[in-house]
């Protein structure tokens, strides 16, 4: 099953969901940073939300967000836009810790329990957006449940979870948003409240093939659901050698000459997808303004 999200309401419209499936995505994340089991949990934790709050933009709209906790995995950097596309990294990749108390990748100490959950939003306007709140637990779900609440005031729930293989690959990834709209009543967020707080572990649903559209039918169990759009999800970085050439062309000529002079050549690596880009001391020269 391929990875992709799902966009619903429930309640009347008094609710608004989004669940996604995301095992390939936090694979190739996973393949492209060489990253270990505990630090893979929770890049790819980070990169499900993203996901899923790309999904509430429209158009050439972005999203950055960035998890910098006071643990050895340092920060974690995500990005994601309207179309479904992610990416991301950790400073730290290699990073692991044996199972927490019960028994799960222990995220937390990875992370953190002190540092900043920080959203940048792209929306096409003068001004980017931007909210930050500490970390209240460093297990990334409780993190963002946090922002919605603190920093955009909306009441949400978040989940997102991975598993990992013996070998390090990823058995299985996803995650969900709930939202609750201006204008519920109490009797939708106490029922909301006890079918989360019910609710099984998300990856442990999508390593039993459940899609998203099934992953929200068990979460608001006989509430009536109404699907409005799927969207496929991908790991998608928009490097390329032209814009590291147009970067190493804003060093100026001095910089430039010197690299070829001491180096004999150039290479730069990309944070989000570790491509490695290599340039002559012939292209260089025609970088030289």
């Amino acid at each position: 099953m391929k990875d992709y999200l799902v966009k619903a309401t429930t309640y009347d419209g008094m609710v608004r969901a989004y669940a996604a499936t995301t095992s390939d995505l936090v694979e190739e994340a996973r393949r492209r940073q060489d990253t270990w089991a505990t630090a893979s949990a929770a890049l790819g934790r980070t990169l499900t939300i993203t996901a899923l709050m790309g999904a509430m933009l429209k158009g050439k709209d972005s999203v950055t967000v960035k998890v910098n906790g006071d643990g050895p995995i340092g920060a974690i950097v995500t990005d994601g836009n309207a179309k479904g596309q992610v990416r991301g990294y950790v400073v730290n990749p290699h990073v692991d810790f044996d199972l927490n108390q019960n028994g799960k990748l222990d995220v937390a100490s990875a992370v953190g329990r002190q540092g900043s959950v920080s959203v940048i939003k792209d929306l096409g306007l003068k001004d980017y957006f931007t909210g930050e709140v500490p970390i209240i637990s460093g297990e990334i779900s409780e993190d963002f449940t946090y922002y919605f609440a603190s920093s955009e005031q909306i009441p949400s729930a978040v989940g997102a979870g991975v598993l990992v293989n013996p070998d390090h690959t990823i058995l299985a990834a996803g995650g969900f948003i709930v939202q609750i709209m201006p204008g519920a009543d109490d009797g939708v967020i106490s029922r909301l409240e006890k079918q989360i707080s019910n609710f099984p572990a998300i990856s442990e649903l999508v390593r039993e093939g459940n899609a998203p559209e099934q992953i929200l039918e068990r979460l608001f169990d006989d509430s009536e659901i109404k699907f409005h759009e799927t969207m496929p999800l991908v790991f998608h970085c928009k490097c390329s050698k032209e814009r590291i050439a147009n970067a190493i062309t804003g060093l100026g000529n001095e910089e430039i000459q010197s690299m070829i002079d001491e180096d004999h050549g150039a290479e730069a690596n990309c944070h989000f997808c570790n491509e490695t880009y290599h340039f002559t001391e012939d292209e260089l020269e025609e970088l030289k303004q």
